[in-house]
């Protein structure tokens, strides 16, 4: 019996232990017990979170010979992230005070930061005044690239990385449904795919919103292409050949979720053919789940001509309780350095202590043979990529980006039953062209009065916005009834 409590207490020690023995060196301290700290407002995942903090903290050790704690705050997505700005700010303004106690906006989409700079929520950065040379179209961080916008004219945010939307897929699970593996938006409109698509709410998160923009306006560049010298025209039927995309591939979906993160891991499992998806996500999952031949049991590819390089911003709010340390986390986060985090193989010099980021450095330099080789994504260089578009903000930007993520979900998510209900019958019925007509209505909301923003859908009144939205929902939603009708009207009739 003693013998055997012995060997008990023994192994209680070891489990007890055993975090402490494999706990890595870190630079990081508790909040209580660092010298300075900095509040930081992020939609990033975990891991970015802490390679950045581990990172920034050995940094600023070695150039201050301070400690420094990183107080993350992580309300969701960017539009959440908008949520607590616009409440905060409004807060206090009201209160007669300036800040609100946050330092650093990190990560999200172009649109969501030159919202916030438009707001006047924003300083100017002090990487342009201390590094000027890192900046225009020759030097490591051009202004613009594939039309997306890396910093701002008055130099308040500047992206830090760059992100890709794309399309992942199950190889396997096509092979099983017969169905080829697909290379563009289009692809994922085939009625093949019903019910196994996994997409994502674009009121919910800005990356997916972003992507739903993109598919209008591939459609919008491909007429514009095919009919030059006819633009207005051209813009036109590429909207609605956009909208009726979304609607095919939202009639094929399983489901919409609240989580951008959710599409990827279904589609790994099985449980969806394939996805909407942001290529850091995709990449991951591609590199970390493999068959039991070594096959990846996920696929990640960019549409061709479908999509473009979108710059990840950072920047200082205003009122920053901690605005030195502020502009030095922005600055350093653009040294050639910390950039090789975003795509360096773990362990490698500069590259991520846990794991792999498969994120795009915004830095052209760093673009380099032998930072390549030791990267985990050594096939891709993003300034040499001949895959994109060029994005056309007049098109479908700032004043069409909350419109087109609020019609996506009146016309698809709120509806989703019916639309599905009405796509099987189509389907049933071998795709009768008058009742896919029906289905595929967009009439009521054309480019030439929606394309440019719809003020009673976006507006800051609740109100009207719920009534633009109800309007709009029913109208949808009885189109899908009929089309639904009209179908089984077909397949009765051939019986």
């Amino acid at each position: 019996m003693k013998t055997r409590a012995l060997l008990i207490l023994g192994l209680l020690a070891v489990i007890v232990a055993l975090p402490v023995v494999l706990r890595r060196e870190t630079a990081t301290v508790s909040p209580h017990g660092a010298d300075d700290r900095l509040v930081i407002i992020t939609p990033h995942h975990e891991s970015i979170r802490l390679e950045f903090e581990e990172a920034f903290a050995a940094w600023w050790k070695r150039s201050t010979g301070r400690t420094i704690y990183l107080d993350w705050r992580k309300p969701g997505g960017t539009s959440e992230i908008r949520m607590v700005l616009d409440a905060g700010f409004e807060a206090a303004t009201d209160g007669g005070r300036e800040g609100i106690g946050i330092d650093i906006f990190f990560g999200g989409g172009e649109p969501d930061f030159s919202g916030q700079a438009r707001l006047g929520r924003l300083v100017p950065l002090d990487v342009f005044r201390k590094h000027p040379e890192w900046f225009g179209e020759s030097s490591a961080i051009p202004e613009t690239f594939t039309g997306e916008r890396y910093y701002a004219a008055d130099h308040t945010w500047v992206a830090t990385c760059m992100s890709q939307f794309g399309i992942c897929y199950n190889p396997d699970a096509l092979k099983r449904m017969g169905l080829p593996e697909p290379t563009q938006w289009d692809d994922l409109g085939d009625p093949g795919y019903a019910g196994s698509l996994a997409l994502a709410d674009p009121t919910k998160s800005g990356s997916v919103a972003r992507t739903f923009e993109l598919i209008l306006q591939n459609q919008i560049q491909r007429e514009m292409a095919a009919s030059p010298g006819d633009d207005n025209a051209a813009i036109a039927r590429g909207w609605e050949n956009g909208l009726r995309l979304i609607q095919r591939m939202a009639a094929n979906a399983r489901y919409f979720t609240d989580s951008a993160p959710k599409p990827p891991q279904d589609v790994v499992q099985g449980n969806a053919a394939a996805g909407m998806c942001i290529d850091f996500y995709g990449r991951s999952y591609e590199d970390d789940f493999t068959t039991a031949d070594g096959r990846p049991r996920l696929k990640w590819i960019a549409p061709h001509a479908g999509t473009t390089l979108s710059g990840d911003p950072i920047a200082v709010l205003k009122g920053a309780p901690h605005p030195e340390i502020a502009q030095a986390f922005v600055g350093f986060c653009l040294t050639p350095e910390a950039q090789r985090i975003w795509f360096g193989k773990p362990g490698t010099p500069h590259g991520p202590i846990a794991r792999s980021l498969h994120r795009m450095p915004v830095r052209k330099d760093v673009y380099t043979p032998e930072n390549l080789a030791t990267s985990s994504m050594p096939g891709v260089h993003p300034y040499a990529d001949e895959g994109n578009f060029t994005y056309r903000p007049e098109l479908t930007g700032s004043k069409a980006f909350n419109t087109i993520r609020n019609l996506v979900k009146v016309m698809c998510i709120d509806s989703h039953e019916e639309m599905k209900d009405a796509w099987q019958a189509l389907r049933d019925a071998g795709m009768p062209e008058d009742a896919l007509a029906v289905f595929s209505d967009v009439s009521m909301v054309p480019y030439s009065t929606v394309g440019k923003g719809d003020a009673r859908l976006d507006s800051k009144d609740p109100m009207e916005a719920a009534a633009r939205a109800t309007e709009l929902g029913g109208w949808f939603r009885e189109n899908y009834r009929r089309a639904a009708a009209m179908a089984r009207a077909k397949t009765t009739t051939a019986r």
